[in-house]
């Protein structure tokens, strides 16, 4: 229910005319719900308060939430001399929650004030119910009064603007208009029944690995687990730096506190109980998210689920903390770096005791096309039949050039990659522009180098092929993987033509790079990168326009299944050359997704029969 918010963490402060506090109590455990009383007036209760008022009626409210994301906000009741700020709610939780309260209450300072003495006169019996959901007609109520705003502000705006002598003056004075409101719409539920199914499964406790095929919506599935977790107690990792970026979390090796677990498990022990840092992190974590766990050693897997036990002091599985793991084993396994071929994750010995569901995504959403998503999940498991061979073949000559866009190349070789872009932006004749990243806190650059790999320094000019690396606006096509090219500079900004027809100025954004459990830094950098090459361990989550792809160098399991599942349709995508024996498929995963699918059909039986 969004007009109830659990677990949070609320402190109330009662004000005096100098905005002094007089009294105070905090209650890590609190309950915040929303009601409406006999006379139809909001009252917003706290439970777990013992010594002031939890029941106030909001009239005159002003909503802080500049750090919604980081699960905080602040309620300020002028009328009543009362501050209530929230802090570790769950982030989604935390929205919905304000968005409720912001919409009735304007809904409601539409309708005529009931005075004390009518209250009086009136002896209703006391009531309190649950304020009921946000409709249509809240929603209506709400727009008509922002637009009827936005012109009010516009007519001031226009005659307030100075009126200035242009006679002998060259300059035209221009003010900027007020950024207007945008027009509310009801809240959709975009989750299917197989996410839905991971979402209850986690809020009963239980530690699960979800996975699915290229473009079943994991990323966006993760997301929402992470909104709707307390931030205080939630550790979200993946095993790369880029892929925690797009998460907003940090690297697992960052958040163990044994390296890159070199050492056997009683040293990686000894090394964690040694720093402080690593200890109170273990103990503050109360559910753990991994993203990209197939990339994960099933070595390293043991050895951080014996220091968590040992951090907490607490011999369940994993200390008690509870698990969410994400990710593919058909796709990139765990790099070896020469060490030999390294376990997968879910061979790890610990696996069966830690991870108590399985559950495997299977709605696809990236592509449309069912002849081409047939074929990816053909090859996603080894198979390779004549049909395929012949359509993917003949792909090579897909002209895919469009507005002097060019296809990106996926290589197989991070230095294949380097040696095409500084090659053609070298051939580029227009004048190099460079953008240098600007750190919160210099102290940690060189870290956020790690984590955010060719974003210190990006170099441009006009004609550059250049790729999205963050998710602007969803509704025009302007997602993380996007691709165009730079047409023109305004004011030391490049404006960008992309695929989808929109031409748009790039803007520095904000990048949020975990340093440790409780440290964030901040990089403001251009969210593009070089697009003429990328090598195919980078574009893993990425869903690309238009892709061209060399695989006679695939060299590991599952890539040439990464490289092709990066192209949204047949139409978009250009395959040089190809041959049945770029199909790779570990046999262990294999075997796991067979009994994995097996467990899964029984449990579906099971719940279609009871």
């Amino acid at each position: 229910m969004d007009c109830v918010l659990n677990d949070c963490s609320a402190c109330l402060e009662y004000l005096n005319q100098r905005h002094e506090v007089t009294k105070k109590e905090a209650c890590r455990k609190a309950k915040l719900s929303l009601n409406r009383n006999e006379f139809s007036e909001i009252v917003l209760c706290v439970d777990g308060l013992s010594r002031l008022p939890n029941k106030y009626v909001l009239n005159n409210v002003k909503i802080h939430c500049k750090f919604i994301k980081e699960g905080k906000s602040t309620l300020q009741l002028h009328d009543q001399n009362v501050r209530i700020m929230l802090s570790n709610c769950p982030p989604e939780s935390l929205k919905n929650f304000l968005k409720v309260l912001s919409v009735k209450l304007t809904h409601f300072k539409s309708g005529a004030a009931i005075s004390a003495r009518k209250k009086m006169m009136l002896c209703l019996p006391k009531q309190l119910d649950y304020i009921s959901p946000l409709n249509e007609k809240d929603i209506a109520a709400v727009n008509k009064k922002r637009q009827d705003n936005n012109k009010k502000t516009e007519e001031t705006r226009k005659r307030k603007q100075p009126l200035t002598d242009t006679t002998n003056s060259k300059i035209d004075v221009v003010t900027e208009p007020p950024t207007k409101k945008r027009d509310l719409k009801l809240a959709e539920n975009k989750l299917d029944t197989e996410q839905l199914h991971v979402i209850n499964i986690i809020k009963q406790g239980k530690s699960i690995f979800f996975t699915g095929s290229a473009g079943t919506g994991k990323s966006y599935l993760l997301r929402q687990i992470v909104g709707m977790l307390p931030p205080a107690q939630t550790v979200v990792t993946a095993s790369t730096g880029v892929a925690a970026c797009h998460i907003g979390g940090m690297t697992l090796h960052s958040f163990a506190g044994i390296g890159q677990g070199s050492e056997n498990i009683a040293t990686s022990i000894q090394i964690a109980l040694s720093r402080k840092n690593v200890v109170k992190q273990w103990k503050a974590c109360k559910y753990l998210i991994v993203d990209e766990i197939s990339m994960i050693d099933g070595d390293y897997f043991d050895k951080i689920e014996a220091v968590a036990r040992a951090c907490r002091k607490n011999s369940e599985p994993f200390g008690g903390i509870q698990l969410i793991l994400c990710g593919d084993f058909f796709q990139l396994p765990p790099v070896s770096k020469g060490k030999g071929k390294k376990k997968l994750c879910f061979q790890s010995l610990c696996w069966p005791r830690c991870v108590e569901y399985l559950w495997e995504l299977k709605v696809v959403y990236r592509q449309s096309d069912k002849q081409f998503i047939r074929i990816l999940q053909d090859i996603r498991i080894g198979k390779c039949d004549s049909t395929a061979m012949s359509v993917l073949k003949a792909t090579r000559h897909n002209r895919l050039e469009k507005d002097n866009i060019v296809a990106t190349k996926l290589c197989t070789h991070r230095e294949n990659v380097d040696q095409t872009n500084s090659d053609e932006l070298e051939r580029l004749e227009s004048k190099p522009v460079v953008f240098e990243a600007q750190d919160s806190n210099d102290a940690f650059s060189s870290m956020m180098d790690k984590l955010l790999p060719d974003t210190k320094s990006i170099t441009l000019k006009v004609g550059t092929q250049v790729m999205l690396t963050k998710n602007l606006d969803v509704s025009k096509g302007l997602v993380n993987g996007a691709r165009g090219v730079i047409t023109t500079f305004k004011n030391s900004l490049p404006e960008v033509r992309f695929l989808c027809g929109t031409v748009v100025i790039i803007n520095r954004e904000r990048f949020i790079a975990k340093i440790s459990f409780d440290v964030t830094a901040v990089r403001r950098q251009l969210p593009l990168k070089l697009a003429w090459a990328i090598s195919i361990h980078k574009s893993q989550g990425m869903s690309l326009d238009c892709v061209e792809m060399s695989l006679s160098r695939v060299f590991e399991n599952g890539q040439a299944y990464v490289a092709l599942s990066r192209a949204r349709s047949l139409k978009g995508l250009r395959v040089l050359d190809f041959e049945r024996t770029c199909v790779r498929s570990n046999v262990d995963v294999l075997r796991f997704y067979r009994k994995l699918r097996e467990n899964q059909s029984c449990q579906i039986y099971h719940k279609l029969v009871v």
